[in-house]
């Protein structure tokens, strides 16, 4: 599925321009206002928000503001568009926690450019957290709200490893989330469902152990949860390219392998 993009903009010719260069590569959900913008986050799973900053009620900046200030949205990229071309509204708009600030009239490449740089720097941070063992989950955290975000999921994850019947509503609950918004919080922070999320912390935290080399490797799936070595011994290779054994011997004086 393609990469959902939020356009925000009060001028309906602006967002027909926008849906047109748009509207081949990518999922678009459109708004006339900031208060519309906010629903649409409320229910849709959004990759990323492009936002004019001149409207009526809830301006730009303000969008901008509410969303990184939200643990539900700090995660989305923010591109501003404006007319503005003073170097206060650029700080403005970088202050209110912008990734971006785009200064009309621009090409429409130049737009592309910027949108595809921001989801693709992105996309290669959530595949190194995947398949490397030893990376910790924050590396995805864009904003200090996230990262904390995350290291409380985290740590709850890790200390319920042996409970095979965690699952996506415990978590939510423990985050104190609905479970809708806390799936598609998950699924954009990770590009990971969150029983995806589970599976890869559960694979982390054996990585951990294999190094230390003091259980057997049907110890080390138990520890972690799985009530069958085969399966663990699969999942290992899927997401780190390597069997759990053939890992244990390429550790060499007892550092993790790169």
């Amino acid at each position: 599925m393609n990469d959902s993009i939020l356009i925000v903009d009060d001028n309906e010719d602006i967002l027909e321009f926008l849906s047109e260069v748009l509207g081949d590569n990518y999922q678009l959900h459109l708004a006339l206002n900031g208060s519309q913008a906010l629903d649409v986050l409320g229910k849709q799973m959004v990759s990323l928000v492009i936002s004019d900053i001149m409207m009526p009620g809830i301006d730009g900046f303000e969008l901008c503001h509410t969303i990184k200030s939200n643990v539900n949205y700090c995660h989305i990229p923010i591109i501003l568009l404006t007319s503005k071309n003073t170097y206060k509204a650029q700080i403005d708009g970088l202050e209110a926690g912008a990734d971006a600030y785009i200064r009309k009239p621009f090409s429409p490449e130049f737009l592309e450019l910027q949108i595809a740089n921001l989801l693709k720097n992105r996309l290669k941070i959530k595949e190194h957290f995947t398949s490397s063992p030893f990376e910790d989950v924050r590396v995805m955290a864009h904003t200090k709200t996230d990262e904390l975000f995350l290291k409380k999921l985290d740590d709850y994850i890790r200390t319920n490893l042996r409970d095979t019947t965690m699952d996506v509503d415990k978590l939510a609950e423990h985050m104190h989330m609905s479970r809708p918004t806390f799936y598609r919080k998950i699924k954009s922070l990770s590009s990971l469902s969150p029983k995806e999320l589970i599976d890869i912390t559960r694979l982390k935290k054996a990585a951990e152990l294999i190094i230390q080399n003091e259980h057997t490797m049907a110890e080390v799936a138990r520890f972690v949860g799985y009530s069958s070595q085969s399966v663990f011994g699969k999942n290992f290779q899927k997401h780190f390219s390597i069997a759990p054994t053939d890992y244990l011997e390429s550790l060499t004086n007892n550092k993790p392998r790169q």
